[in-house]
């Protein structure tokens, strides 16, 4: 079954691209949560004619690339993000989300293949690798802040990075308690027919004293 993406889905593509997939998944999965439509012609021609348009706003040329190149240098992008008290995004920053923002700031249009990025997980600043063109690479300043707020310190960021990390340690290493012997049903089963044992042979020394 043929659907448009509506989001970036890890493992499937980006928004916008029109991929083929099984139809229990699409049935159930990606439409119900709104993350596809189903691909009809009107559609595709219609993301077809939008791409066309704004192809024309990206480099075709060395001399072109580098116009672009010195423009994105020169910008600064920022998303404000819901996070938690360690900086980490509940969500996160895409190409997908990265390559718009270019668009709607700058009119430029980036292909989302050539962001050199993986999803931005946590809040801070990042410099961003975009190939603009054939050996024309341009690195755009990133600023992931949380929603409402400004960006801590590099100081502060490290040390919440850290908080987390070592959260992630003390909920992954066992407790003491966890590592104690809790019996299993196997284990009650078979004290449960020693006591009963040990009880009967009991009773049974007294009937020989009596």
């Amino acid at each position: 079954m043929d659907v448009i993406l509506l989001e970036d889905v890890d493992k499937v593509g980006l928004r916008g691209d029109v991929v083929s997939v099984a139809r229990g998944y699409a049935r159930n999965f990606l439409l119900p949560r709104r993350l596809a439509e189903e691909a009809s012609e009107a559609r595709v021609a219609e993301l077809r004619k939008r791409e066309g348009q704004r192809a024309r706003h990206e480099a075709s040329n060395s001399e072109q690339a580098e116009s672009i190149a010195k423009t994105l240098r020169e910008t600064v992008l920022r998303f404000e993000m819901k996070a938690g008290p360690t900086g980490a995004l509940f969500g996160s920053v895409t190409p997908t989300n990265i390559a718009d923002e270019i668009w709607r700031m700058r009119k430029i249009r980036v292909d989302r293949r050539k962001i050199g990025l993986q999803n931005i997980k946590r809040i801070g600043r990042y410099g961003v690798p975009i190939d603009v063109f054939q050996d024309v690479r341009v690195e755009v300043e990133t600023l992931v802040v949380p929603e409402g707020g400004e960006l801590p310190s590099e100081e502060e960021l490290r040390a919440m990075e850290q908080a987390e990390i070592a959260e992630q340690k003390a909920t992954a290493e066992p407790t003491a308690a966890d590592e104690a012997f809790e019996p299993g049903p196997a284990e009650i089963a078979i004290e449960s027919e020693s006591d009963d044992f040990d009880e009967a042979v009991e009773v049974a020394a007294e009937e020989q004293e009596l």
